[in-house]
């Protein structure tokens, strides 16, 4: 294997263990309803975190999507859209699983998915699978099923062995049925963004002759498409928001400590949520024609991180042995997957 891929495997795999760790300052938020602390989180995630990516990394991105095409800029965004679905899915299943099974279903599913998705609107994998690589693709899609399929049966195994009372003692509102429906959602709809990420190639491509760093060169395409996650995330959580009466969280609090505390709590899971794209970039910069094989690592080792959290936090505290060890079975198979799926590109 290429030198440039193992350091573009790590530098995705830096940006996972930001992914994986994103969500457990929300757990330190108090009195607010989730819409109220998605909303805030998605504001820093989706507008504040990019716009100051492009400043500092890619200065004249305005003048690069005003040069580029009209086509894919409003093909990036309306995949956009569709992601926020997704990812308001995605926020419904750690709500209702909690971090290690929440990621392990999601994020399994748009692996597999988010993989394959854009090399076969493109025609690349019919290429890769005339080599021995695009088998091992395949191979590797394949075996991440299998981890998927351990997740969700070490999910009913809690589920079936822990009391009500156990689970919610570090899920407050698990439900496994409800979980499981947001995380095959996320499957569908999620990999929007792997394909977003595939179209918005012209975008990078013109940054790159604009004399970017082609490390740098995928931020204004994380600006446009995360503009379109912005818009539906917007109209989903104000929707919910008037209807549960929960719009006055946005400035009410216990204290004004309290308040502050929870907009920062909220804005620094954007800040980790969205510094993984920058790794995720320079990464995918690295791993030759076959970018999409950066989608399948991202998705993988962001699920293990998130299950070392999960851990950490609790969330497997009363769950029989058994649980512990499928658990952890799945996701040796599932970073094994990501891994298989990385090299299928240089092979």
């Amino acid at each position: 294997m290429e030198l440039s891929i193992v350091l573009g495997i790590l530098l995705i795999a830096t940006g996972a263990f930001s992914a994986g760790s994103f969500a457990v300052p929300f757990g330190k938020i108090k009195g607010w309803k989730w819409e109220t602390y998605w909303m805030v989180f998605s504001l820093g995630a989706y507008i504040i975190m990019p716009l100051i990516a492009c400043l500092v990394f890619t200065p004249d991105f305005l003048a690069i999507i005003r040069s580029t095409p009209l086509e894919p800029i409003l093909l990036v965004f309306i995949l956009g859209g569709v992601y926020g679905v997704g990812n308001l899915s995605f926020g419904l299943a750690l709500r209702y699983l909690g971090l290690s099974l929440g990621y392990a279903l999601s994020l399994g599913l748009m692996l597999a998915i988010g993989t394959l998705v854009p090399p076969i609107i493109d025609g690349r994998l019919q290429l890769m699978i005339e080599s021995y690589g695009g088998k091992l693709l395949l191979a590797g899609i394949a075996v991440a099923a299998v981890g998927i399929a351990f997740s969700a049966w070490a999910g009913i195994t809690k589920d079936k062995s822990v009391t009500l009372e156990k689970k919610q003692e570090s899920v407050s509102e698990f439900n496994l049925g409800k979980g499981i429906l947001a995380a095959l959602l996320v499957g569908v709809t999620g990999s929007a963004m792997a394909l977003g990420f595939e179209q918005g190639l012209p975008i990078s491509d013109f940054a790159e002759q604009s004399g970017i760093d082609p490390l740098f060169s995928m931020m204004p395409v994380y600006l446009m498409l995360l503009s379109g996650t912005f818009v539906s995330t917007l109209i989903w959580c104000f929707f919910l928001g008037f209807r549960n009466k929960s719009v006055k969280n946005y400035v009410s609090a216990k204290t004004g400590k309290t308040l502050a505390l929870n907009y920062g709590f909220a804005l620094l899971s954007g800040l980790l949520w969205f510094s993984q794209f920058i790794f995720y970039g320079m990464g995918k910069s690295k791993m030759g024609p076959f970018t999409f094989t950066s989608w399948g690592i991202l998705m993988a080792l962001t699920i293990g991180f998130a299950s070392v959290w999960g851990l950490i936090r609790g969330e497997w505290k009363g769950s029989p042995a058994r649980f512990y060890g499928i658990m952890a079975l799945s996701l040796l198979i599932l970073i094994a997957a990501s891994f298989m799926i990385g090299i299928s590109g240089s092979v």
